[in-house]
């Protein structure tokens, strides 16, 4: 009992695919009317990766109602030149409303126009406090019909809190419900195991005081009866700042300090490096760790020399720098070969200023996703924990160029050389104190393991000149300058 409905005739409209079921009021059946107006609004989300849909599919949906509003979670799937063969999956988080309030105006996709719904405003739904603090009583109440709330232990759900939407640069979005919880809801749910979800229940059953507790992770099956990852609860750090801010701010005032005093993070960087080393212990503790095999390495060495050939293609100013990056990698790979244990365990995967909160009460290390552009399959998949540390190094010479690049080009020659030296300084300053900091709570010390650290250091900085060519070209220079360095560490 399904039936094709009409495709858009409009010019610019993409062609609609959907299907109506037995209930003419189930997600699906509003679904298929609203397809024509996601199109304009998903190429304007910051988490959508896309240039153009050519098609939108329902994949599944369920409906949340209380009173007169209704909240619609649905996962599409998009087709588009920039896609895979099978199309991406999104997830959407849609209001329904007969009367739309002026504070939800901005926030307005359009009127259905035929269907159950027809004559009613649809909107996002996260702009809405009244339909997210609906969409956590169902949950705690399990009345959701079709979510999951797959509970992590034995921490109650609390109920009643003011939610707000939180901003900012984020590839997911996610809500504050006071200071007590939040909820992440993943904006590309893939099937199969979710290692942030794996991650946090494992360290919330051991109490790891570095990371927020986990109350549960929300999942919904597609009607392939794949069971997809839409999101978790978990712990809210109030107070906190996020080390990207707090970095900028010290390598800012170190710059236009003029009696050498100004832009101390050093305390804060060894006490970070403490912090992400008892992370590393519990997830050692949480999950199998082991050695790699010689042969493992070296497809680990042929797999960064692989990303390496495909990052030199689409930006060439890494050409200069092939041969010898390809050089680094291969004496990574001879490390097994010559004796050297290389350990692999689960990691945090994509470990940047930017993932760590500091509190009064210390560092709380967050976002347990992994590399986005990693597949899902390989992210639960053990890792160098150096892998980590390098990003982390990575990022306090990414604060320090944005700090120099807000200041903006000095007035003199001599002065702008002046603050890139000592850019360069406090950068190089807060990396040793990571490393010290690190090697002093247990972590392995980087020290002894240059040459893994400079081929994961060099791969990241691989990865973000392709970034950076891509989405911000004229920060290109910050990952080239980089990977020169790197480049001439090769003996």
């Amino acid at each position: 009992m399904s039936a094709p409905v009409e495709s858009g005739g409009a010019p610019g409209v993409p062609e609609v695919e959907y299907r109506v079921r037995k209930d003419p009021f189930s997600a699906d059946a509003v679904l298929g009317p609203l397809l024509p107006l996601l199109t304009p609004w998903l190429a304007e989300r910051r988490w959508y990766e896309g240039t153009r849909v050519d098609r939108l599919l329902p994949c599944t949906a369920t409906v949340v109602r209380e009173g007169a509003g209704a909240l619609v979670v649905a996962v599409v799937t998009a087709h588009g030149p920039t896609a895979p063969a099978a199309g991406t999956r999104y997830q959407l988080l849609l209001g329904v409303r007969p009367d739309l309030p002026e504070r939800l105006a901005a926030h307005a996709l359009g009127t259905v126009r035929h269907g159950p719904w027809a004559g009613e405003h649809v909107y996002d739904a996260l702009a809405d406090p009244a339909l997210t603090g609906m969409l956590l009583r169902a949950l705690a109440a399990d009345r959701a019909p079709g979510l999951r709330l797959e509970r992590a232990g034995r921490y109650p759900l609390p109920v009643g809190l003011v939610p707000r939407l939180l901003t900012g640069e984020q590839s997911n979005s996610a809500v504050a419900y006071g200071d007590r919880l939040l909820l992440k809801l993943y904006r590309r749910p893939e099937p199969g195991p979710h290692t942030e979800s794996e991650v946090l229940r494992a360290l919330t059953a051991q109490d790891c005081p570095r990371t927020p507790r986990l109350y549960g992770s929300l999942h919904l099956t597609d009607p392939g009866g794949e069971s997809l990852t839409l999101g978790l609860i978990e712990e809210f750090v109030p107070g906190a700042e996020d080390g990207w801010t707090s970095a900028v701010r010290s390598a800012r005032d170190h710059l236009t300090d003029t009696d050498g005093t100004g832009g101390a993070f050093t305390a804060r960087a060894r006490t970070l490096g403490q912090a992400v080393a008892e992370v590393h212990q519990a997830l050692a503790r949480a999950f199998p760790r082991g050695r790699l095999s010689a042969a493992e390495i070296a497809e680990d060495a042929a797999r960064m020399k692989r990303r390496l050939a495909d990052a030199v293609r689409e930006v060439p100013q890494l050409g200069r720098h092939q041969t010898r990056l390809t050089a680094v990698f291969d004496a990574y790979g001879r490390l097994a070969g010559r004796g050297c244990p290389v350990l692999a365990q689960r990691t945090h995967g994509d470990l940047h200023l930017g993932q760590a909160l500091y509190t009064p009460g210390g560092w709380h290390i967050v976002d347990f996703e992994g590399e986005p552009a990693t597949p899902a399959g390989e992210r639960v998949l053990p890792q160098p924990v150096l892998r980590d540390v390098a990003g982390m190094l990575r990022s306090f010479d990414y604060a320090a160029r944005t700090a120099l690049d807000a200041l903006g080009d000095a007035a003199n020659p001599a002065e702008q050389a002046r603050r890139r030296r000592r850019a360069d300084a406090w950068a190089l300053r807060n990396r040793r104190a990571f490393c010290a900091g690190y090697t002093a709570a247990g972590g392995e010390d980087p020290s002894c393991r240059t040459e893994q650290l400079t081929a994961f250091e060099a791969e990241r900085a691989v990865y973000e000149a392709v970034y950076e060519a891509r989405h911000r070209p004229h920060w290109l220079p910050v990952p080239l300058a980089a990977v020169h360095r790197l480049a001439g560490a090769v003996t």
